[in-house]
């Protein structure tokens, strides 16, 4: 330690951080990762988001192809699977399961007296809302 020479006293090293300095710091870090957390749970719901919507795309196409080379919805979407219109039924992104799928069944078509009832369109089973604020069951 290093002597004052007016006093003749001691004066200690100033070397270290305050209180006050880490509670900063550390109010800095806490910060910064509520923001990354936030973020990172966005970048998830968008990419289920964006999965569900692919599903989605595929199993309605694949009913409109069952649709038109049969003349008829298929009754299941077990039977899209049967029939190699899709090699199986995908996970819904937000139920994890496959088996949640709502779906829609046909109507009987006065024109084509022979087509049955069958899946004419499939929402998701899941009862969150989305990042724009629409329910995914109504996708």
């Amino acid at each position: 330690m290093a002597r004052n020479t007016r006093t003749g006293n001691r004066v200690a090293d100033a070397s270290g951080f305050t209180l006050i300095e880490l509670l900063v710091v550390m109010m800095i870090i806490v910060i910064l990762a509520a923001t990354g957390l936030a973020l990172y749970q966005n970048s998830i719901k968008k990419a289920n988001e964006a999965a569900l919507r692919q599903d989605l795309f595929l199993m309605r196409e694949a009913l409109d192809q069952y649709y038109a080379d049969k003349n008829k919805y298929p009754p299941s979407l077990e039977a899209l699977v049967d029939e190699k219109y899709i090699r199986g039924v995908p996970k819904d992104p937000f139920t994890r399961s496959a088996e949640t799928w709502q779906i829609e069944m046909s109507e009987p078509e006065p024109g084509n007296p022979t087509a049955e009832p069958g899946v004419f369109n499939v929402k998701s089973g899941s009862t969150d809302t989305s990042i724009d604020g629409s329910a995914y069951s109504e996708w």
